[in-house]
């Protein structure tokens, strides 16, 4: 880890963000036809390296199916308006209307005072196995034993517990039972992936509470204001190369690979293929998947700290149309931005490079701009 004195002793970590590393070509190329672009977590099998974020802008339990059915995972928010709503359409619907501003801040805060329903918890995840798809919910740390029980009777097949920033043990108020992740994963058959992180030190905590994934990125959202509100960010592409650092030790240690997702920020095929170059197994996608003609958000985008109640840590956008879901992940393109076919992107850079496989494009070789030095 590179640091540098800001001032007399204080001493502060040099962080790189994926803009601004490249990716260097090797001596062989290969046909974009001939990548393998899947990936695994745990015991199931993905043919795409992408999440879909657990907003409610971006993840319904339609959407959710149909990125499975894609090749990837949707995760619904199991805190936000599909368990607080019967049905939550016509609420969705208004959100889609809102002016970006501090109005909608207020009235987010007001539609989301609405209490989450456990019983609404247990239909939803319902409601993703009739998909046919793997159901995947994701609660906060404060909320994960008081709700977790609802999804896991219902059957979910795997649990994600995210947050800004996600540790090991989390502390509760007096006459509240502290959330300890070792303990939680320990009595559960179910996968968990936890998140996110931004150092080596943190995932490391997370990894040996037998979680199978760690979600890494924090304050990299588009619509975060994390930065701001509590002066939190770690730059991505540092965050990750530190953090998956931090996997192979672990590896070393305990046999036990524990896979790294790339969260915040990730809007282009070009980010895609740099997170994991830098050493993730997949990303997750918000803004990306809010731009599809499918996304629940009807071209608004916003995450669920936006309507804290207390300290809103986020911000409502809007998002420009880009096609339907299909497109943007495969395919085909009809923008030279590289927010539309990612997927496509990833397997041509694999093929500009001569990576076969995303395990091998980890042994890539980048360069950091002159500037930047």
């Amino acid at each position: 880890m590179q640091t540098t004195t800001i001032g007399g002793a204080k001493q502060a970590r040099v962080g790189y963000e994926l803009a601004d590393v490249s990716l260097v070509p090797s001596r062989r190329t290969r046909d974009a036809e001939l990548v393998d672009v899947g990936w695994s977590l745990d015991a199931y099998r993905f043919d795409l390296p992408i999440l879909g974020a657990p907003l409610d802008a971006v993840m319904s339990p339609t959407t959710a199916g149909l990125l499975g059915e894609l090749g990837g995972l949707g995760v619904l928010a199991l805190e936000g308006l599909w368990t607080r709503y019967e049905d939550p359409e016509e609420v969705l619907a208004e959100i889609a209307g809102l002016a970006p501003g501090p109005d909608a801040t207020v009235r987010l805060q007001q539609l989301y005072h609405e209490p989450v329903r456990e019983e609404l918890i247990g239909r939803r995840v319902e409601q993703l196995k009739a998909s046919g798809q793997l159901a995947a919910g994701s609660v906060t740390p404060q909320k994960v034993e008081r709700y977790h029980r609802a999804a896991l009777e219902a059957g979910l097949d795997l649990l994600l517990v995210n947050g800004v920033t996600v540790t090991a043990q989390h502390v509760g108020l007096p006459g509240t039972d502290p959330l300890d992740l070792k303990s939680f994963t320990a009595r559960y058959d179910i996968p968990v992936v936890v998140g996110g992180v931004g150092s080596a030190k943190s995932a490391l905590h997370l990894m040996r509470t037998g979680a199978v994934g760690v979600l890494v990125g924090t304050g990299s959202s588009s619509v975060e204001t994390t930065r701001g509100a509590l002066g939190i960010h770690v730059p991505l592409a540092t965050a990750i190369a530190e953090v998956a650092a931090a996997r192979m030790r672990y590896l070393e240690e305990s046999g036990r690979y524990v896979h790294v997702i790339a969260a915040g920020g990730i809007r282009t095929g070009g980010d895609l293929a740099k997170a994991i170059a830098c050493g993730a197994d997949a990303v997750m996608l918000g803004r990306a998947l809010a731009s599809a003609d499918e996304a629940p958000g009807r071209g608004a985008y916003w995450g669920l700290a936006a309507a804290h109640h207390e300290l809103p840590r986020g911000r409502y956008d809007r998002v420009e149309p880009l096609g339907p879901m299909q497109v943007i992940l495969n395919g085909p393109g009809h923008r030279a931005d590289g927010t539309v076919n990612l997927v496509g992107g990833l397997r041509r850079v694999m093929g500009i490079t001569g990576y076969e496989s995303l395990a091998r494009l980890k042994d890539a070789e980048l360069s950091v701009s002159a500037c930047r030095h």
